[in-house]
């Protein structure tokens, strides 16, 4: 048993000083103000906050090769032991709109992968169903309007491991959307260019998020409600957002959480440099942009998006790590696993000192060795 003593944790935005946690093998089994066992390997945390491990469901690759350029289990666990190293304990690898054999490649790797995962909890597939005319950095040759047919092919040959689509759900047929609806997959509406009216219609249909707010999706008008007025007044449709100050002003995010509270969730959407594929990204300053200029994937972690809503949104400190822990969570159904300190859950733990800087990880119970500060 392990005893983390002297810590700082958050249980319903009260802040807790001094607490203890007990982790048995890969769970929490005590917290608060508990003795450890006189067996218990005991790990001062001197003050710090210790927190759940970061949820990104979003992201295209991480330390290395970029994931839909090197579609592999070596892609994914490169990614899987770097995100962990950076606070991020649990992600879905990220595909963008592409070739058949990239797709279909792409979920073999998952499929081989999943035995082995730390932190990969599947896959997101941003595209091919998307509205070209919000296509932002996906390649219009390879969008298209989905058939049930294929659809249905998708899936069955995913056996599980796609855990998230993001869909133009105004331009598709309402076989292919009934469908996914009865499909253990989290759907969400992007890169679309859907109205007031063809928004609210996916979310009563069974979209349950929607794909980076603000971005490739049509600019909000007085005149013309459209998609993000439609989740912003939203009664339970959550959306994802880019905290990078790039892709959406700091402003912007502090409106969206002050509108849609625990219905606003964090995501990177980052990318890796690369040179080969039909997805190129180049790093210019502090974003990655394609070759003819067009802004791409974020170049920021979890963390560093939890620290500007903090420093630049004016979001609380239990807010910010909600919006990259349970809200998440809560979004995908695993919530009785990740998101928080809970008695439970599984042992994923970030220690964080006084300027919200990373100082260990834990994964499943045991102290990650190659922590970056």
């Amino acid at each position: 048993m392990i005893a983390i003593i002297n810590c700082k944790f958050f249980i319903d935005k009260m802040l807790l000083n001094n607490q203890t946690i007990l982790i048995q093998e890969d769970v929490i089994v005590d917290v608060g103000n508990v003795s450890p066992p006189e067996d218990a390997e005991v790990i001062d945390a001197k003050g710090c906050f210790v927190t759940p491990g970061l949820l990104d469901l979003q992201i295209y690759g991480s330390g290395g090769n970029l994931f839909s350029a090197y579609p592999t289990a070596e892609t994914l666990a490169q990614m899987d032991d770097d995100l962990s190293s950076k606070g991020t304990t649990g992600f879905l690898a990220c595909v963008a709109t592409n070739a058949p054999e990239i797709v279909a490649a792409s979920i073999a790797a998952a499929r081989a992968y999943r035995r082995h995962a730390k932190g990969f909890l599947g896959l997101h597939l941003e595209g091919p169903y998307l509205n070209p005319k919000r296509r932002g950095a996906h390649i219009e040759a390879y969008i298209k309007k989905a058939t049930l047919e294929e659809v249905k092919l998708l899936i069955e040959s995913a056996e599980g491991v796609v855990k998230m689509m993001t869909i133009a759900a105004e331009l598709q047929d309402d076989d292919v959307l009934d469908y996914l609806q009865q499909q253990d997959v989290v759907l969400s509406l992007g890169h679309s260019d859907a109205t007031f009216e063809q928004a609210s219609l996916a979310y009563s249909r069974g979209f349950s998020t929607t794909t980076h707010l603000f971005n490739a999706m049509p600019s909000i008008h007085h005149r013309a409600p459209n998609l993000p007025v439609a989740v912003l007044n939203h009664d339970t449709a959550m959306a994802s957002i880019i905290a990078d100050g790039r892709h959406v002003d700091f402003e912007m995010v502090k409106l969206s959480h002050r509108l849609m509270g625990e219905r606003l969730f964090l995501i990177t959407d980052a990318v890796t440099t690369c040179n080969v594929g039909p997805y190129q990204h180049q790093l210019n300053g502090d974003k990655f942009i394609t070759p003819d200029g067009t802004l791409s994937g974020s170049n920021i972690t979890m963390l560093k998006a939890v620290q500007n809503c903090v420093s630049h949104c004016g979001i609380s400190l239990p807010e910010a790590l909600a919006m990259a822990t349970i809200n998440p969570a809560r979004l995908m159904g695993i919530e009785e696993k990740y998101g928080s300190l809970s008695v439970g859950r599984i042992a994923n733990l970030l220690f964080l000192d006084q300027n919200l800087s990373l100082q260990k990880v834990f994964v499943n119970g045991a102290e990650h060795l190659s922590t970056i500060n």
